[in-house]
């Protein structure tokens, strides 16, 4: 089976490499994205409402499929047909973006892609525990006389994102020929609940990480720290325990999230009088963040008792 996240055969022509692209369909789902067998009075304009929400989204299913190569090729009842998803990761320590787009997306020098489809920059690193959408790599054989441009407009909506393409595939500004398989990232694919749950079905026990709980939950907590460390500044700090915890209890902090909320609760455990919470408290916070200093400047004499009886 061909390598993730590359063309089969690099950038092929009709032949041999479609015929190794079109085994990747049938030989098995693929971990951003699952099977649908087709049923009776099924068509791809059904098929997409089902799973998008929009029948505009055919014309993904006619292209993951390969089903417009060589005039065309109708669906019928009870062939599989590879319905695109994302997939989410979770960052680990030491991951960056070039070793994730590597291991995720066939090459580090699609890092600029990934990093950009979970709203960094390569030159910053993924936070460690942050969940992030892989994109998904719809193989688009090229018609005849089509170029680079076009594939942009057809699959991406804006001809502007011809040199990304150029960039993404390796093509140092070539012109296209007929049969060539351009790799075309895809990160807009909203699922329907019944395509969160076909999605779940197909992924069993990491259905919460391939739908993107962690994420959409980091980002939800994201928006809410600030309460949390405005509850600490106003003196609510039974409130800032009450929040803290709650964030902690969802399993899915970031490193540097968890590290945060841990610091503020430590705080808030000191003013309550809770040394031995205090303590545990600061000794997370310390372990996920090593370049944390207690400073006699910032930080009270009970913070830094509690946090000097916690376990380096």
């Amino acid at each position: 089976m061909a390598e993730r996240g590359r063309a089969p055969s690099g950038l092929g022509r009709l032949g041999v490499p479609l015929f190794l692209a079109v085994s990747i369909v049938l030989t098995g789902t693929r971990a951003d994205a699952f099977t649908h067998r087709v049923g009776p009075g099924d068509t791809l304009a059904s098929i997409a409402e089902k799973y998008y929400g929009r029948i505009q989204y055919e014309r993904l299913l006619v292209a993951a499929n390969f089903l417009d190569v060589r005039g065309g090729t109708p669906i019928v009842r009870g062939m599989r047909l590879e319905v695109p998803a994302l997939e989410h990761r979770k960052v680990a320590q030491g991951d960056t973006w070039e070793t994730l787009a590597a291991d995720l997306l066939g090459s580090p020098s699609r890092a600029d892609v990934l990093s950009m489809a979970n709203d960094s920059s390569p030159w910053l690193a993924p936070d460690p525990g942050s969940e992030i959408a892989v994109p998904y790599n719809l193989r688009v054989v090229v018609g005849e006389g089509e170029q680079i441009t076009q594939v942009a407009y057809r699959h991406l909506g804006d001809m502007k994102h011809a040199w990304m393409l150029d960039r993404y595939n390796g093509l140092e500004g070539r012109k296209l020929a007929r049969g060539d398989v351009v790799l075309v990232p895809l990160t807009d694919l909203p699922l329907t609940q019944a395509g969160r749950e076909a999605f779940t079905q197909a992924l069993g026990a990491t259905c919460s990480e391939a739908a993107g709980a962690g994420k959409k939950t980091q980002r939800k907590i994201s928006q809410e720290i600030p309460a949390l460390v405005a509850d600490v500044r106003a003196g609510r700090y039974v409130d800032a325990v009450t929040r803290g915890t709650r964030f902690v209890a969802t399993g899915m902090l970031t490193e540097p999230q968890l590290a945060l909320v841990h610091q503020k609760l430590t705080e808030a455990y000191v003013a309550l009088d809770a040394v031995g919470l205090a303590t545990a408290s600061c000794a997370e916070w310390r372990k996920r963040d090593p370049a944390a200093r207690l400073d006699p400047a910032l930080h009270s004499p009970k913070i830094i008792s509690a946090c000097e009886h916690a376990e380096p």
